[in-house]
């Protein structure tokens, strides 16, 4: 057979680099390795390591780089060195501003195959659907591997059932401003506006770096406080759901009224709140079997 050497470049130089004469171009294209470069996002679940899928594990041990971030949620139930045993990689976490500021990570994703973990599904949080849309302007491929949600959970562990659901919303820690205590009102107005469309609000809770991770009672404390200022001081007495742990083998799942709730001890984080507007039967009754509401509620029940 034919060959030529390829005078450009040799391996060492008792052995020249030799190609087919007249399909050099063509076996270029034929024998090159198929690797596609791209950011994946993974969604890695609720509560531990072995929350994540198949498919997931699969696709960080295929990774170059591994990236997480846990300021949106976190995996209460395993550590990072956790993590890293199982799924065979290091992990790099990130924190808020390597994420929404600086991330000069992501240029990576532009030659090497880069995962990005979060906690729960990968695209719950706006912050990680403006990541993916900085990485499409850079002209980084991007695909989705999904986790379970708290979305999802919640629906399944109190038996509201998920289309029933408005818009949901967050309480974040109280801050000072001119030696004045500051209670955002927004979180309020969220289930004021979905409780007049008869719609239940999922009520997340701040997780902060310094203040850590706020509890179903403060929250109630705090959505009840506003609900003073606000002269209605009726919301103490509404039906109130309270999950601790979601994912866990052992969730905690309590409905009572919130002025009741936030004295409830729900143990560790994470916690996760539900106001529910007027319930349908099935539901009430599933409240009253899967979360301890009192039986009453089953008379008020439509």
């Amino acid at each position: 057979m034919n060959t030529v050497s390829n005078p450009g470049f040799q391996a060492n130089k008792t052995a020249p680099v030799e190609y087919h004469n007249h399909l050099v171009p063509e076996i270029f294209i034929l024998l090159r390795p198929k690797i596609t470069l791209m950011l994946t996002f993974i969604g890695i679940g609720l509560y531990d390591k072995k929350d994540i899928s198949v498919k997931g594990l699969e696709a960080i041990r295929r990774a170059d780089h591994v990236y997480a971030e846990f300021y949106t949620s976190a995996l209460m139930g395993t550590t990072v060195k956790e993590m890293e045993a199982l799924y065979g990689r290091e992990i790099t976490v990130l924190d808020r501003e390597d994420v929404e500021q600086q991330p000069e990570w992501l240029q990576r994703a532009l030659t090497e195959k880069v995962v990005f973990l979060t906690g729960g599904d990968a695209m719950v949080s706006t912050t990680h659907v403006d990541l993916r849309m900085r990485a499409h302007e850079l002209g980084i491929k991007t695909s989705i591997i999904h986790g379970s949600s708290i979305l999802s959970a919640v629906p399944g562990l109190t038996g509201l059932q998920n289309y029933r659901f408005g818009k949901s919303t967050t309480i974040p820690h109280p801050y000072t401003h001119k030696d004045r205590t500051i209670i955002s009102h927004t979180p309020y107005d969220t289930i004021r506006s979905n409780l007049d469309s008869g719609m239940h609000t999922l009520v997340f809770l701040d997780i902060d770096p310094e203040k850590g991770y706020m509890t179903i009672n403060r929250g109630c404390e705090l959505l009840m406080e506003v609900d003073s200022q606000q002269g209605k001081p009726d919301l103490g007495q509404r039906l109130t759901v309270g999950v601790a742990r979601a994912g866990s083998p052992s969730p905690v799942v309590v409905a009572l009224p919130m002025i009741e709730l936030a004295d409830y001890d729900f143990g560790g984080p994470l916690h996760i709140l539900v106001v529910p507007a007027d319930l349908h039967f099935m539901e009430a009754e599933a409240l009253v079997k899967l979360a301890g509401a009192p039986e009453k509620i089953l008379d008020m029940a439509k």
